[in-house]
């Protein structure tokens, strides 16, 4: 099954992947997708969007969903999302070869625009699969060419998850602790709140010859120094904040001319609330301040924000206490911590990342550790399936 994806939506230049949703990369995942759960029997429902569950059994009793997405961020790594597709399709196999017949049933799932890399919302399908938020709110959405969401897609409400009595979610870890705890899977505590806001800077075009410094107004500078202060205020809180411009559009992005307009978009993560709305805070008026120093101006809107998530222990205590798995917390979002907010209980394994960096063409897991997760999930689907 790796082998089908690692060509689909990767360059030849970085060797990084851009799987953006609604795109023909992936679009090909999905009908990959479609393909492996129907060679497996399972029976396929899509909603509106393309949020898709393959369902295996047919059991009574709340069903058990596992799986995870399959988009990617831009020039991203191969293991983000499709690891925990490609796990558990192979969970059910290993389920399968075991003699498990499951007494209710047990689906995997695959939802569209996890990273918002294209529309903006982080976990936007399995955000409108749970309803916490509406076609209404998103169809408006527009990506970086002004396509709006709603033309891209027909959309509405969504019934995908009517009787899911909980969810598991494997994912490639992101960082670094199961390679110095020596481990290849770990187990999930909770999510750290996070978000997304855009800052918009307005200053004045102009010419870059002509204009004496002292009579500019411009943006870039605003914006330059927002961006220290944020390292700064971040390196300040405590514990362990993170505050990153990640993304910048400057307009009109000539050489030689001075710019109107900066929007930049700030990604800030805190391990609890009160940490992340003051280390934003602390960010705008820092923006706020050098604006009217620059004669700018600066407008703040907040595009995607989530709050902390404490995951089900009970799902996978079970078996994570044989076998002595690391917990350990995650500073990024996950279509698990969607459904937990919206009281679906859910889970998380990681399986180890050698190299410590995700959203990079450096992302990696090893052959052997991905077994141990498909052999760690199937262990968490066959205890919840009891």
């Amino acid at each position: 099954m790796w082998a089908d994806l690692a060509p689909v939506g990767r360059s030849a230049a970085t060797g990084g992947y851009l799987r953006q949703p609604w795109t023909s990369a992936e679009l090909e995942l999905r009908a990959w997708f479609a393909e492996q759960a129907a060679a497996r029997g399972l029976v396929v429902e899509t909603d509106a969007v393309g949020n898709t569950v393959g369902w295996w059994g047919t059991g009574t009793g709340p069903g058990v969903l596992t799986g995870s997405h399959l988009d990617s961020v831009v020039d991203g790594g191969a293991y983000d999302g499709p690891l925990g597709v490609v796990s558990a399709l192979a969970a059910v196999d290993r389920l399968r070869e075991r003699g498990v017949v499951p007494s209710r049933p047990l689906g995997v799932g695959v939802f569209v625009e996890e990273e918002g890399s294209r529309f903006g919302l982080a976990c936007l399908g399995s955000r409108l699969a749970t309803g916490s938020v509406t076609w209404a709110d998103v169809e408006g959405l527009t990506d970086r060419d002004g396509v709006r969401l709603g033309d891209v897609v027909e959309g509405g409400s969504s019934s995908l998850l009517e009787g899911v009595g909980c969810f598991v979610e494997l994912h490639v870890e992101q960082g670094r602790a199961l390679v110095d705890l020596d481990a290849p899977v770990g187990v999930a505590s909770g999510i750290w709140p996070h978000g997304r806001w855009r800052f918009d800077f307005a200053g004045t075009a102009d010419h870059a010859g002509t204009t004496r410094m002292e009579d500019r107004a411009d943006p870039v500078l605003t914006f330059s120094m927002t961006a220290l202060a944020a390292n700064k205020q971040a390196r300040l809180a405590a514990p362990d904040a993170r505050a990153t411009f990640g993304r910048v559009e400057v307009a009109p992005n000539g050489t030689n001319a001075i710019p109107s307009r900066v929007s930049a978009w700030l990604d800030a993560r805190c391990s609890s609330e009160p940490a992340l709305t003051a280390l934003v805070a602390a960010v705008t008026e820092h923006a706020v301040a050098r604006a009217e120093r620059d004669g700018t101006s600066v407008t703040v809107t907040a595009e995607s924000v989530s709050g902390a998530v404490s995951f089900e222990r009970p799902l996978v205590d079970p078996v994570a206490g044989r076998r002595r798995w690391p917990v350990l917390p995650t500073q990024a979002g996950h279509d698990a911590g969607a459904l937990s907010a919206a009281g679906i209980p859910s889970a998380m394994l990681f399986v180890r990342n050698p190299t410590g960096v995700s959203h990079s063409p450096a992302e990696h897991a090893e052959i052997a550790d991905c077994l141990a997760g498909v052999e760690a999930l199937a262990d968490v689907l066959e205890e919840s399936l009891r």
